[in-house]
């Protein structure tokens, strides 16, 4: 065999991603300790979180009440309870050195967990390597100590356990992630398919509910003293957007950016992407069509279908990148999510692997380019199009969900 073909092995047999992803975690962990030792640290919203933190342990439970110098606690319960447990192993948030060595270990372990779904999914190796090289995202884990890093970490693991049929570790894992920081509300369209088609729709009714008694548990010390207060700041849908902070949408102007018609608008686009993902895409495996679909559920004639590790993936990771397609305004820690997403939706949508890197590469760029520009948010938004209607279009050209499922038997 010569050395071109050798290469293509390499690149494409995804029977290489067993031990190309350990390395590759091997070679990240020493980039981590790098960045750590020669970067230096930025100060954002650690000392803020330290702050609350530490009115909560001086016994303070109105969420209203709890605030830091940039300003109040907008997370819900698990985030308190995370960085309380960071607040004492940091010395009350002034061992920052020791901090970022445990955003490192989060940092690797969500890395460890998202190789595996991609290798259980049957990705190509070539996949692997722009999820070790993302500039933003390390800063996000190592040098800004965001909440969004344990956020991600859990969906990911949430991400994994349904691709092994575990619905309700899954659920549990995913409903305590969104007590973290509300953007993995983002997969609950895709949970609530995958749920149904698996185990029709009383177990997901049931599972649905329990994922609801995660955030009441949760949330008890907070609800007992002034209920509105904690799920109007834990949740808070209403909140007002910065058009200097924005990531994503700064090309349209502050105008059109703050008015209520481009709220209405991303809202109706949201609705109709999901619509159409049901139809088209997320329904596929039960063979019907969605009026055919909704009306056997109704009459309780629904047989569940087995679903590939691929598919569940692509549901529920597309479901993702269409909220933060459709989201009013990204600030740059929400890149915790994307990063390791982007890769493996442009190659379900079945990009030639230079046009995925391609795309991945002006990502990064768009990303990393702060504060963030017209043309750089028009990329932001353009990379996150490409991978949506990317999926989309290949349920309707293709049948690579179903091509890349078969791939699995060769793990």
């Amino acid at each position: 065999m010569d050395l071109k073909h050798i290469l293509r092995d390499f690149c494409m047999n995804p029977r290489h991603t067993r031990w190309v992803a350990p390395l590759l975690i091997l070679g990240d962990a020493v980039l981590c300790a790098l960045i750590i030792w020669k970067v230096p640290y930025t100060e954002i919203d650690w000392t803020t979180y330290m702050q609350q933190i530490s009115l909560y342990i001086s016994g303070e439970r109105d969420y209203t009440l709890i605030k830091g110098s940039t300003g109040p606690l907008v997370y819900p319960a698990a985030h308190v309870y995370i960085y309380n447990i960071l607040y004492h192993l940091t010395d009350e948030g002034r061992d920052i050195f020791l901090g970022q060595i445990l955003f490192a270990i989060l940092y690797l372990s969500t890395l460890t967990v998202a190789m595996t779904c991609y290798r259980q999914a049957g990705a190509p190796p070539y996949l692997l390597i722009p999820l070790v090289l993302s500039k933003r995202l390390h800063s996000v884990f190592l040098l800004r100590l965001f909440n969004d890093g344990f956020a991600a970490f859990a969906m990911w693991v949430t991400v994994l356990l349904f691709m092994n049929k575990k619905w309700t570790a899954g659920v549990i894992v995913w409903s305590t992630g969104v007590a973290i920081k509300m953007t993995l509300l983002l997969l609950a369209p895709a949970i609530a398919v995958v749920l149904v088609l698996s185990l029709s729709l009383g177990p997901s009714i049931q599972l649905g509910l329990l994922a609801v008694l995660i955030q009441v548990l949760l949330g008890i010390p907070f609800l007992q003293n002034n209920p509105t207060g904690y799920v109007s700041r834990a949740f808070e849908l209403t909140r007002q957007f910065m058009f200097k902070w924005t990531v994503n949408w700064r090309f349209v102007g502050e105008d059109l950016f703050l008015s209520r018609k481009f709220s209405l608008a991303l809202l109706a686009l949201h609705i109709l992407l999901l619509g159409l993902f049901v139809a088209t895409v997320w329904l596929k495996p039960s063979g019907s069509n969605l009026p055919s679909f909704l009306h056997r559920l109704s009459q309780r004639r629904y047989h569940t279908v087995p679903l590939s590790k691929s598919f569940i993936m692509t549901a529920m990771l597309s479901s993702l990148a269409i909220g933060l397609l459709c989201a009013r305004s990204l600030h740059y820690q929400f890149f915790a999510y994307l990063a390791c997403t982007t890769p493996f939706l442009l190659w379900q949508a079945g990009f030639h692997p230079i046009l995925v890197y391609i795309v991945w590469v002006a990502q990064e760029w768009a990303w990393n380019t702060y504060p963030s520009t017209n043309t750089s948010s028009l990329v932001v938004i353009l990379s996150l199009a490409a991978q949506v209607f990317g999926v989309l279009g290949s349920s309707f050209s293709r049948k690579h969900l179903d091509q890349s499922s078969q791939k699995e038997h060769l793990q």
